[in-house]
């Protein structure tokens, strides 16, 4: 179901909790939602449609990519980026790494770590943000 976006900064900057397999549903949301974005956004996090669970979805390349739990366990190659955001009005400046590993679970809550670079590894940086209650 495609859910409406949440501009509320109070709410997006609160942390959000971990995932269960109770929040699924939830992911299902979010993917759709991305989907009906993806003229204008290639991220989201599940806060950004009213869920605070630690949820992201995001374009990597031309497929979508589902992450619960995520969490960086390696960065390197710092730069400063500025980024616009679906449910914040205007662009910001921020520091991003080049190269990230990231731990995380996945639609059947097994563990999985994998490595990411260059505009992906921004846009799983951002949506983690939104999960830490990070408003950039």
């Amino acid at each position: 179901m495609i859910r409406p976006i949440n501009k509320d900064r109070f709410f997006l900057a609160q942390k959000s909790a971990p995932a269960t397999e109770a929040d699924l549903g939830v992911a299902r949301d979010l993917l759709d939602t991305l989907r009906a974005h993806r003229e204008s956004c290639v991220g989201m996090a599940a806060n950004m449609i009213g869920a605070a669970k630690r949820i992201i979805v995001f374009a990597d390349g031309d497929d979508l990519c589902l992450m619960l739990n995520p969490e960086l366990v390696q960065q390197s190659g710092p730069f400063e980026a500025e980024e616009g955001c679906l449910s914040l009005t205007g662009t910001r400046k921020t520091t991003r790494y080049a190269r990230i590993r990231v731990r995380y679970q996945n639609e059947r809550m097994q563990y999985r770590q994998k490595n990411y670079s260059g505009w992906t590894a921004q846009i799983i940086q951002h949506e983690i943000d939104h999960l830490n209650g990070i408003v950039i």
